[in-house]
């Protein structure tokens, strides 16, 4: 505002539910916010429009140092990135609601569940709104179903997930983006250790649950060397999942505000690296994604994964699967 008594501006949309959201819960430096949901299920456009996404929360409390997600809250006109993982919206869960908006779905259609939040964040523990969307879906019939999570909370929901599995198609996409313990600590601060994310692996498996592995994103210079790759593809193997896939890092405006400082903070040296390969684009171009390609590969052929294509996950530009989820 350029003067004290300018009118503030008007809020619409999702912005206006958000700003009049009511206090669930606060922690020390996290509140839960219930989030009045118009509808749950969001679908999209062109050649995505086969594609629907669900999404039970807004904002992750996980603070994953590269979350491509963080300008979701821009829409909600919460403009500092790291917002996103202090306030949390637990949308408004309505089953009627959700269960008439699952009945316009067809056969053979796909559904996506956290595209842009994590569906099993720490929040998921109190609310149990991905609890209950689940439970709609199980009443199902002939949907093909995604879940994409860091957390081991997932497996507490295996039992249920196979019960689906009998009407639909449906797997578990568990990023693990290394297997050193601190590294994942720095990048990951509130996400679940990697050991326990593949015990869920084991669970979720022994369940009848399909699970694939995501070692995502790729970090150059941090955890883009083959040991590190092959360590993750290897413990997934060895857990029973069957697809792994890995793919660089991109930073859109949002993230690089979050992801560069963390950088001079622990990774000093590289800081130079990344801004002269991110200042004009959010993407790597050239020699080094062909490289984590072919490197990728490699690794899977050694331990006889599927990629991740083949086990039906969402696309690999996974900025434009969250062009998809905003929904009013």
């Amino acid at each position: 505002m350029l003067f004290d008594d300018d009118p503030p501006p008007k809020l619409v949309g999702i912005a206006r539910l958000a700003a009049s959201s009511d206090l669930l819960e606060a922690k020390r430096q996290v509140e839960y916010l219930e989030l009045e949901t118009r509808r749950f299920i969001g679908r999209g456009s062109g050649r995505m429009r086969s594609i629907y996404t669900v999404n039970p929360y807004r904002g992750c409390e996980f603070g994953c140092k590269y979350c491509y997600a963080r300008y979701a809250h821009e829409f909600m006109e919460l403009r500092d990135p790291e917002l996103f993982e202090r306030k949390i919206y637990a949308k408004q869960f309505r089953p009627a609601v959700f269960r008439a908006e699952l009945r316009r779905l067809k056969a053979g259609d796909t559904v996506w569940i956290g595209t842009a939040t994590d569906p099993y964040q720490p929040a998921e523990r109190r609310f149990n709104v991905t609890r209950g969307m689940l439970e709609a879906f199980a009443d199902e019939r002939g949907l093909d179903i995604g879940v994409t999570t860091k957390s081991d909370l997932v497996a507490r929901d295996a039992s249920l997930m196979a019960r689906i599995a009998g009407r639909n198609r449906i797997r578990v996409h568990l990023t693990i983006t290394t297997l050193d313990e601190r590294l994942a600590r720095l990048l990951e601060p509130l996400a679940p250790r990697p050991a326990l994310r593949l015990a869920a692996v084991a669970k979720l498996t022994e369940a009848g649950v399909p699970v694939s592995v995501l070692a995502h994103p790729v970090m150059p210079l941090i955890n883009d060397s083959e040991a590190s790759l092959n360590r993750v593809c290897e413990a997934a193997a060895r857990n029973g999942a069957t697809s792994f896939s890995a793919a660089p890092l991109f930073l859109k405006p949002c993230a690089r505000k979050v992801f560069l400082p963390f950088l001079e903070q622990h990774f000093p040296h590289l800081v130079r690296r990344y801004r002269e390969r991110f200042e004009k684009s959010a993407y790597l171009k050239g020699h080094y994604p062909e490289m984590i390609a072919e490197r990728v590969e490699k690794i899977r052929a050694r331990h006889k994964m599927a990629d991740r294509q083949a086990a039906e996950s969402p696309p690999s530009d996974q900025m434009e699967l969250f062009a998809l989820y905003i929904v009013k």
